[in-house]
């Protein structure tokens, strides 16, 4: 039985992540199917936007913490799981996570890889890994600091301490806060915003948004300044200022 469904309005995708038997616990398998689930979207020109929840009344549980208290690291490094994450991290569809409930660990890592994260008041975000002995390891460091900045990060990595909904977005984790039956609809509206935006723009401003964290600020300028040349080649544009002008909707075609 698959631990990974998918429903679709498009150019709107929803996933869900299907495991309550353990909590969602980000097995190998489960991990494998996410990406391969993820790939195919992506692929799919159809798809303009992905919606990434958990199933019942929580995210993601961390990983499966069975599955790495005997593996040696050798074997985890040659496993699936990192070359998972690595296919999460370059999906190039628009990704919203939809948290409900814990958001842990591996599960705050996936929520975390998303480009805007809507939580319900539900929701509660950390990593624990310290208090197992283990660090984070799919991103956990990096993309706390990137988003809280680093003495906000160090207060929740290395004490192990989880934060509330409220308390993330305060952070700058949490895009919007909703009721936890109005979560995956409040998700699907923001994705479906982004996605009747120019396909082209939205593909370059997001990869322009990545950059701010890892380039230099000049080289990241100039990297904006390069994606903004390039849209001026698209026939999006036109249409878009022509729309404005005509007050009508755009009808974007992807060129």
């Amino acid at each position: 039985m698959g631990k990974v469904t998918v429903s679709r309005d498009d150019p709107v995708a929803v996933v869900t992540l299907d495991s309550p038997e353990n909590r969602n616990a980000l097995s190998t398998d489960l991990l494998v199917e996410l990406a391969d689930t993820l790939d195919a979207l992506d692929a799919d020109p159809a798809v303009h936007a992905i919606v990434l929840t958990g199933g019942g009344t929580l995210f993601a549980s961390g990983a499966d913490v069975r599955q790495l208290r005997d593996v040696a690291p050798v074997d985890y490094a040659a496993s699936a799981r990192g070359a998972c994450w690595r296919r999460i991290g370059a999906v190039d569809t628009v990704l919203v996570a939809a948290v409900a409930g814990f958001a842990l660990g591996g599960g705050c890592e996936l929520a975390l890889a998303a480009d805007l994260v809507v939580a319900a008041d539900t929701a509660v975000f950390g990593q624990p890994e310290v208090k197992l002995g283990l660090v984070p390891g799919a991103g956990g460091t990096q993309r706390w600091a990137r988003a809280a900045g680093r003495y906000a990060a160090t207060g929740v990595v290395l004490t192990g301490r989880t934060v509330d909904a409220f308390e993330a977005r305060d952070l700058g984790l949490v895009h919007r806060i909703v009721p936890p039956e109005r979560l995956v609809p409040a998700a699907v509206t923001v994705a479906a915003e982004i996605a009747a935006n120019g396909p082209l723009a939205v593909t370059a401003a997001r990869a322009a948004l990545r950059r701010a964290e890892e380039l230099p600020l000049s080289a990241a300028l100039e990297y904006e300044r390069q994606q903004l040349l390039l849209m001026l080649t698209s026939t999006d544009h036109v249409e878009g200022i022509t729309a404005l002008l005509e007050k009508r909707q755009p009808r974007f075609t992807g060129q």
